[in-house]
């Protein structure tokens, strides 16, 4: 009875703890929002493979089987949450994990 007691103390709340400000909660719920895509978390990983770990929209098309829309689609919405960064090199625009960001994600499960 003392461990089930224990146990519910440790995780109510105290009246001293704060729960987390609205607006990081709102831009955790948008960066999650944006990777609960399966798709975008595909691209993700494929960025992150790739060499140099960059890769242009025309290069994403083939292994996903998607249009060259919907994969801009998909990077802009990763784009928007700064997930993935853009750079432009003639007609195509080459994207990047953005480091930052990504390890910010990671640090919500820790």
């Amino acid at each position: 009875m003392t461990n089930l007691s224990l146990a519910i103390g440790e995780c109510a709340p105290t009246k001293a703890s704060a729960p987390l400000a609205r607006s990081k909660a709102e831009d955790i719920a948008t960066l999650l929002k944006a990777v609960s895509d399966p798709t975008r978390l595909q691209i993700l990983a494929l960025l992150a493979k790739a060499e140099q770990q960059e890769d242009c929209t025309c290069n994403l098309t083939e292994p996903l089987g998607l249009s060259q829309p919907t994969i801009s689609h998909h990077l802009k919405k990763l784009a928007e949450v700064g997930l993935v960064e853009k750079q432009r090199r003639g007609t195509w625009i080459w994207y990047s994990i953005n480091q930052d960001r990504w390890q910010e994600l990671g640090r919500l499960f820790q």
